[in-house]
């Protein structure tokens, strides 16, 4: 397929397709690695729901292939020209991977520090003494809080509308 993004990929594969692409640079250039650029995006889940947008506010801006960003994420604004816009689904394996029964982790509620009352859906900090992550309570119980460390979108299939608004 011409202007065909597979994400690395040589040819199409199930578990990663393009629907749709306009403003991809054939013959001049477009966005290439290295370049600063600004775009704006929706993505969604496979059952519609909004995940994250840039729509109302400033465009994101990044350079490509600095690595901030999904790499195939990065990967789809290469060749695009200023005003293109292109939509594409990332599965799970090529956006935050699979979600690991190895990072849901239960605790004793008495191990937990005194000044933290555990509420599902919130968010904590775990600090190591080398770096800090961020959990989500999964449940709570009068002995026990579970803990999920999982990226809050492993395990999902993302679909992305992308407009390249400019390259810096």
């Amino acid at each position: 397929m011409p202007g065909s993004f597979f994400c690395g990929r040589q040819e199409p594969d199930e578990k990663f397709k393009q629907s749709s692409t306009k403003g991809d640079v054939k013959g001049m250039a477009g966005a290439k690695k290295g370049d600063t650029v600004r775009v704006h995006y929706k993505g969604t889940l496979t059952d519609g729901t909004e995940f994250d947008s840039s729509v109302d506010r400033d465009p994101l801006q990044f350079k490509i292939g600095e690595g901030k960003l999904l790499p195939c994420f990065e990967e789809a604004v290469v060749g695009m020209a200023a005003g293109g816009s292109k939509t594409f689904t990332l599965t799970a394996d090529d956006a935050y991977g699979q979600r690991r029964k190895d990072l849901v982790l239960t605790v004793r509620r008495s191990d937990m520090p005194p000044d933290v009352t555990p509420v599902v859906g919130e968010e904590l900090e775990i600090r190591q003494t080398d770096r800090t992550f961020v959990v989500k309570v999964a449940k709570v119980t009068d002995e026990k809080v579970t803990l999920d460390a999982n990226h809050p979108l492993a395990g999902e299939v993302l679909t992305f509308e992308i407009e390249l608004v400019e390259v810096v």
